[in-house]
């Protein structure tokens, strides 16, 4: 727990209220954080079109839990030196806060990108260079078996040297850096912490909520953390960015319709299939569930779209969700569209980026 403060009185934390005692010598320094966007490069630009835009389904959740655990975020963030944000690999965009630059007001900032499992190595290797050309450097993570962990331990206590050394220049003991553990819900920061301390000391699972107060975790003697639960935007207009984040379980199930969520996946997965990067392989479904996945073939079938013309590869996701329901889940769709999605969080549909640079 954190402890010493700049008059060396030490001070204990109290691991249920997450309060800490404030220190007016940390310092503080201003990473360049890139622009967030919707979406990134031309060939994905389908993605938020036609194809999608117009059956793509409404996501929403209410802000009333969320305006409470933004404040005692916003009182916690005063008492730290760092703060570590964690994003998913499949939606680096999606899980980006948009209030992250608000909060972090001047303090250093470490980008963690977990689960890089999870995504091809074409993928990770795009994302990181368009990090780096926009003057971050993205810690690659892999929190279920420890990939990349102690490099982040590492990185994060550089980023306090500067701290103990002005500490030192005033005739004062050192002290571990505080970091707080930022992210959207599921993006795998209390899995981070677990690792970190190599122990079970919060609880963690690959769904939404777990974490649900703020608690500080010792992490050697260089280094605290503030695991925060997840803090989801007030609200969310881009609902593409809305729907990646439902597909990769990053937000509560409440928010969302399983069903329709499915079919959007189904009409995903075709447009990202060309796009070697995404990882989707040809056929992925129809080898997977044993069902082909039809295409329109005229418009009456698909419904009037802006321009009037009906693609001729459009799946028909309605129709694939039923036919594989009718061979697997004894003809219930919704169970069918939870086992598809189901399926892409654990992996079993392979690797796959729903957002690429």
């Amino acid at each position: 727990m954190p402890s010493g403060s700049d008059n060396d009185n030490a001070s204990s934390l109290s691991p249920m209220d997450g309060s800490a005692p404030v220190d007016s010598e940390a310092e503080h320094e201003t990473v360049p954080c890139a622009p967030v966007k919707s979406l990134a490069g031309a060939r994905l630009s389908g993605l938020s079109g036609v194809a999608l835009s117009t059956a793509a389904p409404t996501i929403q959740w209410y802000p009333g839990h969320i305006a409470k655990a933004e404040r005692s975020l916003a009182a916690h963030l005063e008492k730290v030196d760092l703060v570590i944000e964690v994003r998913d690999a499949r939606i680096p965009l999606a899980t980006s806060h948009p209030r992250l630059q608000r909060w972090m007001r001047n303090k250093q900032h470490l980008l963690v990108i977990n689960r890089r499992d999870m995504v091809n190595e074409a993928a990770r290797l795009a994302w990181d260079g368009w990090f780096r050309l926009r003057g971050q450097t993205p810690w690659w993570c892999d929190a279920k078996v420890g990939t990349g962990v102690k490099q982040l331990q590492q990185a994060a206590i550089r980023a306090g040297e500067a701290l103990n050394a002005r500490r030192a220049g005033r005739g004062m003991k050192p002290r571990a850096v505080r970091a707080l553990m930022l992210g959207f819900p599921n993006v795998g920061k209390s899995a981070l912490i677990n690792r970190l301390v190599r122990q079970k000391v919060v609880d963690s699972a690959r769904r939404a909520g777990v974490t649900r107060s703020l608690r500080w975790v010792r992490v050697g003697q260089d280094l605290d953390l503030l695991d925060a639960p997840g803090v989801l935007p007030p609200r969310l207009d881009d609902q593409m960015a809305a729907l990646r984040l439902a597909l990769c379980d990053d937000i509560g199930q409440a928010a969302y319709d399983v069903e329709q969520v499915a079919l959007a996946f189904v009409r995903l997965l075709a447009v990202l299939e060309p796009v070697a990067a995404a990882g989707v392989a040809p056929g992925l479904l129809e080898r997977r569930y044993g069902v082909p996945v039809p295409v329109f073939n005229d418009a009456s079938r698909h419904g009037s779209s802006p321009t009037g013309a009906v693609e001729p590869t459009t799946p028909d996701a309605a129709h694939w969700l039923l036919a594989a329901a009718s061979r697997h889940t004894s003809g219930d769709s919704l169970r069918m569209g939870q086992r598809l999605l189901d399926d892409y969080r654990r992996g079993l549909l392979g690797p796959i980026a729903l957002e690429l640079p």
